[in-house]
């Protein structure tokens, strides 16, 4: 007597599915830097300080959880001073703000806490000192975003040209007199950048750069740290929004070592089916992302796959940058 088949569930297929190994590489370092460590702190003291509610001019960084926790405690996110009314306080951006901005709180006489990084206020000052010498700046950055905006708006119109790529840069058109300095945006691609400024070079030998590169160490360090786990990888999943400069710089890191990435803001955005084939996935967070939203995507990895994480460190972070001081009401 033929003996019957076995008869499987679509539970027994999650369970094989389930047991599947699936090999996690995670980036380090990831997730916040001291630039949006600070400027978190800096909402949240306010709050403390001022109590609900206080505004914020823009997102504080750019993480939709991270603005929806602040403002689930009383944090108000505007575009701009006009919403902000006469006696609450307001906090300014980490991406920084045009001159013009705390000059209007200033005259509105309003309390402000200035949330910039202090390396995009770093670039700010050089970008004063290079007008003072009498030097126009090219400035390398992407339009549109506020820290391009906060940096052009720290000069006059008409001293600061902005270019985004080599062919920008073979458009200039600048008298041969003209003295050249240039800038760049703290949140660009290490590799993008390194080629720009080599044509800035090439096509004005006499154009002058900062003493340091302005692209921040956080920057840097992550897209450092995704080469290393690309390399390995048949997927990464980067978590960060798209209007995160630094986190769509570690999708092109990755997709250029030849490894395809994927831009997440959270574990439910995962489809499933990509990791069809998938034996290693590497995973990272931009520097507006919270370490809670990489557990949150190993946990959701977790119920389709058996996950073998690995931590791979490609340097140590220690930067902490000092908070502002509070005005007094």
């Amino acid at each position: 007597m033929n003996a019957s088949l076995p008869i499987h569930s679509s539970a027994d297929h999650a369970d094989r599915r389930k047991k599947s190994p699936l090999v996690l590489l995670i980036a380090a370092p990831r997730g916040f830097c001291a630039g949006v460590d600070r400027a978190i702190e800096i909402v949240e003291r306010a709050l403390e300080k001022y109590g609900e509610p206080v505004y914020v001019r823009h997102e504080i960084v750019h993480n939709r959880f991270v603005v929806e926790g602040l403002k689930s405690k009383g944090a108000i996110f505007v575009e701009e001073l006009d919403e902000v009314p006469d006696n609450r306080p307001v906090v300014f951006s980490a991406h920084g703000v045009p001159k013009a901005v705390p000059a209007e709180a200033e005259r509105r006489e309003l309390l402000y806490v200035d949330a910039t990084c202090p390396l995009v206020s770093k670039v700010h000052r050089q970008a004063e000192r290079q007008i003072e010498k009498g030097q126009h700046i090219i400035f390398v950055g992407h339009e549109g975003h506020p820290e391009v905006i906060g940096t052009m708006g720290q000069v006059d119109d008409g001293q600061m040209t902005l270019v985004e790529t080599i062919e920008d840069v073979a458009n200039l058109d600048f008298p041969d007199d003209l003295p050249l300095s240039y800038l760049t945006q703290t949140t660009l691609s290490v590799d993008d950048t390194a080629q720009i400024i080599d044509a800035l070079k090439a096509r004005f030998p006499r154009v002058i750069g900062p003493k340091a590169e302005d692209i921040c160490y956080a920057t840097s360090n992550r897209q450092a740290s995704v080469k290393e786990i690309a390399t390995g990888s048949d997927l990464v999943l980067v978590i960060g929004a798209p209007n995160s400069s630094n986190s769509v710089r570690l999708v092109e890191v990755a997709q250029r070592c030849g490894t395809d990435a994927r831009l997440i803001q959270r574990a439910k955005d995962i489809d499933p089916e990509w990791l069809h084939g998938v034996g290693t996935l590497g995973l990272t967070a931009g520097a507006s992302a919270p370490e809670k939203l990489v557990r949150e995507v190993v946990d959701k990895l977790s119920e389709w796959r058996s996950v073998e994480e690995h931590t791979l460190v490609a340097t140590e972070e220690k930067m902490i940058f000092k908070l502002p001081r509070m005005p007094e009401e």
